[in-house]
């Protein structure tokens, strides 16, 4: 981690202190309320819950803070990434998206974007770089990519489209500002999903959007305000509490991810393992230059889909879960999600148990499953 992401972890959790009365509560209160005192001309104060809410603020100086940009909150990763097309985007344009990435992005552009004559082209995120940005009023970038984990190149993209007219935006949900921070590479926006790992706790959904750029905050906030797609406060004060423990978290599950990966790729019932930390990975090297960290997903196959779910339901520390991020540990068959995946396929997110009896488990229903 460097310097300066070791002084915004220290802070994290002390970014209110500034602002506090002797008596006042240290953890953020809740604040459930629909409507404020707001007599006279009240502006710069809460009014209405659709305009802001203090656990929104909070937690937005939270994120905001880890990007070091202004961010939106919204109530899930597809609210923070729909919000960025709809805010930005107009007919008449053209998109492109990753074919490998998140499927609902791709479902989301394809079903409703279409219909308001915005056009969606799709390319793999591992040649994303081939073809030019000509065109291109923005484009959408998951590296890595979920599930297959592929990379490209984020500042070589940013500068093709820059010079092609374009926006860039970043998915960066699989790695958080701890693992990656896009827009230090020239991307324009984040999008990101707080449902994962900054939540940790699988128990909220969650989103938020990060841009440098004031007219697409600008933009982004009007959509929200007016669309209605606002994050509710529980939501917000959740997310709030589990960012405290994010750094912490992260390491915890990427340093498991970094040891239990050679030993997943080693055992025989496992082919096609990749994670962006093993040395023979195609985007080791590219991951080793714009990551801090390798991330804590790791995604292989297991030769069948029976085979896949035996291993997945008979590990007795591994839920059968979508999703990831979490403290537990979960594993999912992709190909039940959409993905262009073989039967087979598995996506693991490993999660914060200690890593020697999480590595046993793992090898016990690998075992079983034969090779």
């Amino acid at each position: 981690m460097t310097e300066t992401m070791k002084k915004r972890a220290a802070s994290l959790a002390h970014l209110r202190r500034s602002g506090l009365s002797k008596g006042d509560p240290i953890p953020l209160p809740l604040t459930m309320a629909a409507i404020y005192h707001s007599p006279g001309d009240a502006t710069g104060f809460n009014q209405y819950g659709r305009f802001s809410n203090p656990n929104w603020a909070a937690v937005e100086e939270m994120l905001g803070h880890l990007e070091a940009a202004p961010c939106v909150a919204f109530p899930s990763g597809m609210g923070a990434i729909s919000a960025t097309f709809f805010a930005l985007l107009k007919a008449g344009d053209r998109i492109l998206l990753p074919s490998d990435g998140y499927h609902t992005t791709r479902l989301m552009a394809e079903r409703f974007l279409g219909a308001f004559g915005v056009s969606t082209n799709v390319r793999p995120t591992s040649s994303f770089l081939d073809g030019g940005f000509e065109g291109y009023r923005l484009v959408f970038l998951e590296s890595p990519s979920n599930p297959t984990l592929d990379i490209c190149d984020i500042r070589a993209v940013a500068e093709a489209v820059h010079r092609a007219g374009g926006l860039l935006v970043v998915d960066n949900t699989t790695m958080t500002p701890f693992g990656q921070r896009p827009l230090d590479l020239g991307a324009d926006v984040v999008v990101a999903a707080d449902t994962k790992a900054p939540n940790g706790h699988s128990d909220v959904l969650f989103g938020h959007v990060a841009s440098r750029h004031p007219g697409v905050i600008a933009a982004v906030t009007e959509w929200r305000q007016n669309a209605g797609g606002i994050p509710g406060p529980f939501e917000a004060w959740l997310v709030h509490r589990g960012l405290e423990t994010l750094e912490l978290r992260f390491d915890r599950m990427c340093s498991s991810a970094e040891a239990l990966a050679p030993r997943l790729k080693a055992h025989p019932a496992v082919s096609g393992l990749r994670f962006p930390g093993l040395e023979g990975d195609p985007s080791h090297n590219l991951a080793r230059a714009q990551m801090e960290r390798f991330g804590f997903l790791i995604s292989f196959d297991l030769g069948s889909e029976q085979k896949a779910e035996d291993f997945i339901n008979g590990c007795e520390l591994m839920h059968a879960a979508t999703s990831f991020g979490g403290v537990h540990t979960v594993a999912e068959r992709r190909l039940r999600r959409g993905d262009a995946v073989t039967p087979g396929f598995v996506r693991l997110s490993v999660g914060c148990e200690p890593v020697e009896e999480l590595w046993a488990a793992m090898k016990a229903s690998l075992d079983r499953i034969g090779g």
